[in-house]
């Protein structure tokens, strides 16, 4: 498969349209049409499909478009890798993963802190779940990352080199005029019979556990797909929620955080490869252990 042809295929998604992606792409729409029905062929399913106001991906499209989406854009890093060490310019990339949690704030603050101390380096910030991140870790598609041990854990691998940052105590996050939202510290049996949202197994996990240390049963009545949807459903008065306390500089404005009486913690470590460490990974460990042990 060409990559020209994915590009052609992501660039149709983006835009929703056949002409509009010729267009940017200054082919004729008949080859647009003709390049997406022979990747239909490759594959063996429907990719697109027409509506009325012009195309978007099938399901399997949509799965298609993430992984060529990825495809493409390592693609372009490896072209002008290959450039740089043409112009003399190479310095190898850092790749750095972070729980979903970890890269809305103390990922991107870290890797700020690496630059101002070490000059420009290339990198790139890829969120994922804990596991997920450890695979790629191993697979050597990441450099370092940044997780935690929330349920079900981490796991203990000797290819991989694990390190200690600190403790996250978990809050709970209350929509506009919830009675306890104004409180410093709530008990989990003062919420108990609100409705929760999660998003995750391992966010559920540490909620049922602390509910239960407690001597009460929580209702997870909603599944939000992410932390946004799970904000949203909070912000609209719709539930309330566990999150990690690295989150509290990040949240919206029409929420309220509030810490939960002995709340459920989770660890945050890095995990890196211990062969062929990034020259850069040491130094950003230190910058997140920094931003962890000095957060409020």
């Amino acid at each position: 498969m060409e990559l020209t042809v994915w590009r052609t295929f992501v660039t149709v998604c983006r835009l929703g349209s056949l002409s509009a992606a010729a267009a940017e792409l200054s082919h004729t729409q008949s080859a647009v049409s003709r390049q997406i029905a022979g990747l239909e062929r490759q594959i063996g399913v429907p990719l697109v499909e027409r509506h009325a106001r012009g195309v978007r991906p099938t399901a399997a499209g949509e799965v298609f478009r993430r992984h060529a989406l990825a495809t493409l854009n390592e693609a372009d890093r490896a072209v002008r890798a290959a450039r740089d060490v043409r112009d003399g310019a190479f310095s190898r990339p850092l790749a750095v993963g972070a729980a979903p949690s970890l890269a809305a704030g103390i990922a991107p603050e870290a890797i700020r802190g690496l630059l101002q101390q070490a000059g420009p380096i290339r990198w790139s910030l890829v969120p994922g779940l804990s596991a997920q991140l450890h695979q790629r870790v191993i697979a050597g598609d990441l450099d370092i990352a940044v997780v935690t041990d929330a349920p079900p854990g981490l796991a203990h691998d000797p290819r991989v080199q694990r390190r200690f940052l600190g403790l996250d105590e978990m809050v709970v996050v209350l929509p506009p005029g919830h009675p306890q939202a104004g409180e410093h510290l709530v008990h989990i049996r003062t919420l108990a019979d609100q409705i929760w949202v999660e998003d995750n197994d391992g966010s559920a996990a540490l909620l049922r556990q602390h509910a239960a240390r407690a001597g009460v049963s929580v209702r997870i009545d909603l599944t939000a797909a992410d932390l946004l949807g799970k904000l949203a459903l909070v912000a609209t008065g719709h539930a309330i929620a566990l999150i990690p306390g690295v989150l509290t500089c990040a949240l919206r404005t029409d929420v309220t955080a509030v810490g939960l009486v002995d709340p459920p913690t989770r660890g945050i470590y890095t995990i890196a490869p211990r062969r062929d460490p990034h020259p850069s990974a040491e130094t950003l460990h230190r910058q997140l252990a920094t931003l962890v042990t000095d957060r409020p």
